[in-house]
């Protein structure tokens, strides 16, 4: 056994983002691989859409804990994990979302990450009664 491997044994918090992203501020475990047909990501006028989906051989608490500890660094804010099965965690900002769905496949994880922006806020105001 190599000590990488020994190393990830000891402390399953120890995945590494990959250094090329193909969105610069959502984070992807090294090892994993874009599945290009089924992700699509495109910026039309400072609003940006995304799904990317990744699969790679890890253990999902391991992922879980990459993406709590990962998007911060992003200035994403954690909202709420949900954990049965599968486990979604739900991030925000200012103007948009992102939900970063894990499904566990065999040995591996399938990662969709999906970013979009926020639905706009209706401003209603107050209004007074007539006398």
């Amino acid at each position: 056994m190599d000590m990488q491997s020994e190393k990830s044994t000891i402390n399953p918090a120890l995945l590494e983002p990959q250094t090329n992203l193909k969105v610069s501020d959502a984070p992807v475990p090294a090892g994993f691989k874009l599945i290009p047909q089924e992700s699509y990501s495109f910026e039309a006028a400072g609003v940006r859409v995304s799904l990317l989906k990744y699969q790679g051989r890890a253990n999902i608490d391991q992922v879980v804990s990459f993406y709590r500890e990962q998007m911060s660094m992003y200035n994403w804010n954690l909202l709420n994990v949900v954990e049965y099965g599968q486990r979604l965690l739900n991030f925000d900002r200012e103007n948009e979302t992102c939900i970063v769905s894990l499904i566990p496949k065999g040995s591996s994880v399938v990662v969709t990450i999906s970013i979009g922006p926020k639905a706009q806020q209706v401003k209603t105001s107050v209004s007074k009664p007539i006398k």
